[in-house]
């Protein structure tokens, strides 16, 4: 599919604050108009907590996905200085609320699909009872692990300021691995040569949620690093919209 330009639909979409804080908004990209309508998606962006990293890492994504026919909603969230855990968290699952209270209000029809990257996967999966599916891109799942590695340049230590034996309760709350099982149906995304977070986290994930008795899909495409998956023009992208696409409906009426 061709590239969709964000610049070029910007005129059409409308920020939405859920919350005081002027980290507290997400904005809705409407579907394109010629298409049906297939659903809602909250996009969640990364950054490892840091507030130099914004919601407009993911206006590439917001613009493919609304040319494709799905209403889109960016969500921005508190981190780094203004917003310590938990308020990442909290900030999207009111977010999430907020978006899914629009979509009863409008009659939007289809499911309510998160899809969030890295930092915003990690937050993705801390809210599955608030969506109908989760799509995980390359997804932070092990808040002590991640720690550990020293991944994204001690983000953790950088954002937590301290680690897991400091701070155990913290990093439990923060850990989608002791989430477990998840509310809804997960997709997980993770490239074979993510060297930002290694594809390993993704599998000690899926593992762990198979051992729940909870279906999982899982994606490791060959040559994928951190930032491909978020990237429309990804070879791969397009098998990763096809899969959403088979949420057509919200699971609540799956069985009617």
């Amino acid at each position: 599919m061709t590239k969709v330009d964000p610049a070029s639909q910007r005129n059409e979409t409308a920020t939405i604050q859920y919350g005081p804080d002027r980290d507290q908004w997400f904005e809705f990209w409407p579907p394109n108009g010629e298409r049906q309508h297939l659903g809602t998606i909250a996009l969640i962006h990364g950054g490892f907590w840091r507030e130099s990293l914004t919601a407009e890492l993911m206006d590439p994504l917001a613009a493919d996905l609304a040319s494709r026919g799905w209403t889109v909603a960016n969500i921005e969230y508190r981190r780094g200085a203004n917003g310590p855990w938990p308020a990442p968290a909290k900030d999207v699952s009111a977010a999430l609320r907020s978006v899914a209270t629009y979509k009863g209000r409008e009659g939007w029809t289809g499911p309510l699909v998160s899809i969030g990257h890295s930092v915003g996967g990690q937050l993705a999966l801390l809210s599955t009872s608030s969506v109908d599916y989760v799509v995980a891109l390359a997804p932070v799942t092990d808040l002590g692990r991640t720690w550990l590695e020293g991944l994204g340049e001690d983000a953790a230590q950088e954002y937590f300021g301290s680690g897991p034996d400091v701070l155990p309760a913290s990093y439990r709350s923060g850990s989608p691995l002791n989430h477990l099982p998840p509310r809804c149906p997960v997709l997980l995304v993770h490239g074979s040569a993510d060297q930002r977070i290694p594809v390993e986290h993704s599998i000690a994930y899926a593992q762990a949620v198979g051992l729940s008795g909870v279906p999982i899909q899982f994606l490791t495409p060959e040559s994928t690093d951190h930032f491909n998956v978020i990237d429309p023009s990804w070879d791969e992208w397009d098998s990763v919209v096809q899969f959403v696409g088979t949420f057509s409906r919200p699971k609540d009426s799956e069985d009617s």
